[in-house]
């Protein structure tokens, strides 16, 4: 049996209830670890959670800012292989996953813990993030999951907190479960369990509509690394942030879709990450006058198994190790520029440049600039359709 617990931390009504349940029916001291990725726009009041913490029954409380790891080592490499679940969803909960395991880790060494929790459900995916990664890191870890263990609904939760006085700003009449993160926010349960259920307004906060008049924006690559927008170089997460708001106001970025959990069950998911679809769609365009036809093409395939990966829970993987050595390779020369144009519930690609660019104006022009070999054709055509041309005579019509 464990002794000493770290409790990835959020300080919302589950965790809250779990550091004292731990305390309580498990016997162990809880190290409460909270972890920035960004929710809440990045504004945590670190003082007001670690006393959360302990009020509860931790015996130490820890806030790590991890919004630059997150945004350099986690969301670009998903980024830069267009990393989009099911052809739609850009893993905006799956990616913060493994970093608040890297930082559990990293305090169970720490602290001498020999187990890390976590507040997930047994029907959901981040059990399954959490606790592969736990084990591909640290594989003499346990892992403890208080809320699959303990049976209570989230009125017995709220009642099991107000009397044992853990202070918590629950509600029973709470009817949305959301996530968010720099990458973007996941709203789901309440009306919207239904799939037919047009999801209310009042849940859309990125993508509130404020903006009328159209837009271009320009979006600056380094060797698939976003750096620049209209030009201004930003710091990473600044230029998320400033990209979420501009493409946001436009009401644009919102996805409502049907998902496959791991778990084995389907799940209507609605989510808003207008600024990584931004960038995903920008970077895949700046990709398309960069990268060598066969590279771009097995790249192609190669996405939606990276994304089923992290999706998965599998970041800590050898199969994803290896997949990111060729993405990182695959990106040396996508350099460049690509121009968006934003307007009410739009956002579109309306250019691309680059010096790395393998469009040759004077190979692709039919105006006087041409410089392709027409005559060069006719003998590649012939070669080309030689194998059909011979089944033609010989077997095609024999019929079969």
């Amino acid at each position: 049996m464990a002794k000493r617990v770290v409790l990835a931390y959020s300080g919302g009504l589950d965790t809250s209830v779990a550091v004292r349940w731990l305390t309580d029916e498990l016997g162990v001291e809880v190290i409460a670890l909270g972890v920035n990725v960004g929710q809440d726009g990045g504004e945590i009041d670190a003082d007001a959670l670690i006393a959360r913490a302990k009020a509860a029954g931790a015996v130490e409380a820890i806030v790590v800012d991890a919004r630059d790891e997150f945004a350099r080592d986690f969301c670009m490499p998903a980024m830069r292989a267009n990393a989009l679940y099911e052809g739609r969803y850009p893993l905006v909960s799956a990616l913060s996953r493994p970093v608040i395991v890297k930082h559990l880790v990293a305090a169970a060494r720490e602290h001498g813990a020999d187990a890390v929790a976590h507040g997930c459900t047994g029907k959901g995916n981040d059990q399954v993030r959490f606790e592969v990664s736990t084990r591909a890191l640290a594989p003499d870890l346990d892992v403890i999951a208080p809320v699959r263990t303990w049976g209570m609904t989230r009125e017995d939760s709220i009642r099991y907190a107000e009397a044992r006085g853990i202070p918590i700003t629950a509600t029973k009449e709470k009817l949305y479960s959301i996530d968010d993160n720099l990458w973007g926010r996941a709203i789901e349960c309440g009306e919207m369990e239904d799939p037919w259920a047009v999801p209310p307004p009042g849940v859309w906060s990125l993508t509130a509509p404020s903006t009328t008049e159209p837009r271009d924006l320009v979006i600056g690559f380094d060797a698939g690394v976003p750096v620049s927008l209209d030009g201004a170089t930003l710091p990473l997460v600044s230029l998320i942030n400033e990209l979420q708001s501009a493409v946001g106001s436009y009401g644009w970025g919102r996805l409502d879709m049907v998902e496959n959990r791991r778990v084995g069950i389907k799940s209507r998911e609605t989510y808003e990450c207008p600024a990584s679809l931004a960038l995903i769609l920008a970077h895949g365009d700046l990709e398309s006058i960069t990268l060598e036809r066969d590279l771009a093409r097995e790249k192609s395939r190669l996405e939606p198994r990276y994304a089923e990966l992290v999706y998965d829970g599998l970041w800590f993987s050898p199969l994803k190790q290896a997949l990111d050595a060729f993405i990182d390779d695959s990106q040396q020369h996508v350099t460049g520029e690509v121009r968006l144009h934003l307007e009410a519930g739009s956002c579109q690609v309306t250019g691309r440049r680059s010096d790395a660019s393998l469009y040759d104006y004077g190979l692709a022009t039919y105006d006087a600039e041409d410089s392709f070999r027409h005559e060069d054709s006719a003998g590649f055509v012939r070669l080309w359709g030689l194998s059909v041309e011979t089944w033609a005579a010989r077997q095609a019509r024999l019929g079969g």
